[in-house]
Order: structure tokens, then C-alpha cells, then sequence
């Protein structure tokens, strides 16, 4: 995406909006210096919306902004397994997309676009507490109760509010690349990525005690990515045996130990083509990859492009 204008986001807010649903699109798209977008937060018409959790919501646009839009955001709203949105809203978030606009749901905002039926015979995912509700409304769509969100390329859905947030960062990622990503991620103390699934957050009968070390090490692991990192390094550092990290690894990110270091590294080698000259050569070694040749086989098997071909994405107009 050029930096060149602002990129235009529509917050859709239907009736009985959640607060934090329709505030995490529009303050990471806030327009800002390093953030070329512009938002407008709209509803099926101008004026007041009554909300959910007690706050309503003034919004100075109607549906028009849909036809402004170059991306639309539909928070969550209470009770969507009762009824589909207005027909005006449906018709809206259809011809949105047809003029090439993405349409990208928070949490159980998963219904609004299925009642459009672009999600029919994809893949989307909503609150881990609707995801039922959303398969039995809506038997075409192929819903996926174990992520954080689901990218089908002009539709997008996340899962509960806070994974609004990386699905928002993973727009970012897209549009602007991982030092834009990352940099959103930091304005916002969040993590600039989270892997796994909302299985996490699923309430469970035991607790999980080490979900907090397991988050130090994680973070021991990315300030030394350029160093040798084995899974007994790792356990050792959590302070449990290697069999017992790597079993509660799985359970908490959806990767082995491994294969969260080498993405890790992956995601560190994509901010460094964006943002210094370095070669390949050099980055494979600040990122504990060895050499190029070790970089490109991973870059290519992981993200499916070149080294080469992703640095001149991210280059060219300027």
C-alpha cells in the first residue's frame, strides 16, 4: 500500500455496539505521521446509537461512508444470533465490497457479514461464545472456533476484542509492513503478533500456572534471536523440564518452541528488509539464520516470496 495518501477505514456501529470493538479499529487507524489513514465512524443513519455496556455512540456519517470506504470494520454488537442487521446495512456492506472494499469483522460482527453471504463457504471465525450460535445461523460458513482471526482476503474476522487488535496489526502488516505493524503494537502496548488460538481463553476446570513464565521466556527469546536457541535453553530458562515446556508450548501458542523462534526470526528479518540496507547475507546472521541461503529457504516456506521480492515491496515509489 502507498504512503503517498490516506487510505480510507469506515467503523460501522450497529445497535447495541461494544465499546472496545469499535474503538480498537478506530484509534489504531487513527489518522497520524506514520499511520496514512483516515477514518470515519458511521451507522445505518446519522445521529445517536444506542450501544452495549451502558455507553451510546454519535456518529456523524450514515451509510454513505460505505461507499467512501477502501476498508469497513463492523464491531461486535449484542445478542447478533437473534437477528440479522437492517437490510439497508446488508445491501451497504454488499455493494461496499463489490466496488473492491474489505470487509473485516471483530468479534461477533462475524454476523453481520455472514448475512450478506460473502461468508458462505469460507472460512471465518467470531467470539468463542458464538462460534455455535454463528455455525447453526449460518451452516455454509466454515467457522473456526480455535484462532484469533481468519484473513480470506476481502473478508476478515477476528474473535473476542482483543484479537480485534491483532487482526487490526495483521491489516497493518499487510498494508505497511511489520515496522509499521510493530510500531502500531508499541503505541498500544500490545503484542505486535500472537500466535495460537482463543482455545486459550476458553474458560478450562484447571488453570494454567505457567502462562505468565511462559510469557518472560518469550520475551528472553526475542531479545536474543541473533544467539543459538534450544528448546533445552528455552526450558531451562522457564524453569521446567524441556518434554514439559514444549507440551504446555503447543497449548499456549499453537507452535513447538521451534517454530515459533524461527517465525520469530522470520518477522525480525521482514522489519530489517524494510528498514535498513543490510544484505541478506547480514540480516541471516542478525536473526540467527546462519546464512542467505538458510533465510531464503525459510522466508520462501513460511511467507511463500523471496527475501529480494518482499524488500522491493516495500521499496518501490520511493
Amino acid at each position: 500500500m502507498s504512503a503517498s495518501r490516506l487510505h480510507r477505514v469506515a467503523v460501522l456501529v450497529l445497535e447495541g455496539a461494544k465499546p472496545l470493538d469499535v474503538g480498537i479499529p478506530a484509534q489504531v487507524f487513527t489518522t497520524r505521521a506514520s499511520m496514512p489513514y483516515e477514518v470515519r465512524v458511521c451507522g445505518a443513519v446519522p445521529g445517536l446509537v444506542t450501544g452495549g455496556d451502558g455507553l451510546s455512540y454519535h456518529v456523524a456519517h450514515g451509510l454513505d461512508a460505505l461507499e467512501w470506504a477502501e476498508m469497513v470494520f463492523v464491531p461486535g454488537y449484542r445478542f447478533p444470533d437473534r437477528e440479522d442487521p437492517p437490510r439497508a446495512v446488508v445491501d451497504a456492506l454488499l455493494a461496499a465490497h463489490g466496488r473492491g472494499a474489505r470487509l473485516a469483522a471483530i468479534s461477533t460482527g462475524a454476523f453481520a457479514l455472514a448475512a450478506t453471504g460473502l461468508l458462505d463457504g469460507r472460512r471465518a471465525t467470531t467470539h468463542w461464545h458464538y462460534t455455535r450460535a454463528l455455525a447453526e445461523r449460518h451452516p455454509l460458513v466454515k467457522v473456526d472456533e480455535n484462532v484469533l482471526f481468519v484473513d480470506e482476503g476481502s473478508v476478515l474476522t477476528s474473535a473476542g476484542a482483543a484479537s480485534g487488535i491483532d487482526l487490526c496489526l495483521h491489516v497493518l502488516r499487510g498494508d505497511l509492513g511489520v515496522a509499521a505493524s510493530n510500531h502500531a503494537a508499541r503505541r498500544l502496548v500490545a503484542a505486535p503478533y500472537r500466535s495460537g488460538g482463543q482455545a486459550q481463553y476458553v474458560p478450562r476446570s484447571v488453570p494454567e500456572p505457567l502462562g505468565e513464565r511462559f510469557a518472560a521466556t518469550r520475551e528472553w527469546a526475542l531479545h536474543r534471536l541473533a544467539e543459538p536457541l534450544t528448546l533445552d535453553a528455552l526450558a531451562r530458562h522457564a524453569g521446567v523440564s524441556p518434554r514439559t515446556f514444549s507440551r504446555r508450548f503447543v497449548e499456549d501458542t499453537g507452535y513447538t518452541p521451534m517454530q515459533w523462534v524461527m517465525r520469530a526470526r522470520i518477522d525480525l528479518a521482514r522489519e530489517l528488509l524494510e528498514r535498513s540496507e543490510l544484505g541478506v547475507e547480514q540480516i541471516a546472521d542478525d536473526v540467527g539464520l546462519g546464512t542467505g541461503a538458510n533465510l531464503r529457504l525459510h522466508f520462501q516456506r513460511i511467507l511463500g516470496t523471496t527475501p529480494s521480492d518482499y524488500r522491493r515491496t516495500f521499496t518501490k515509489g520511493e
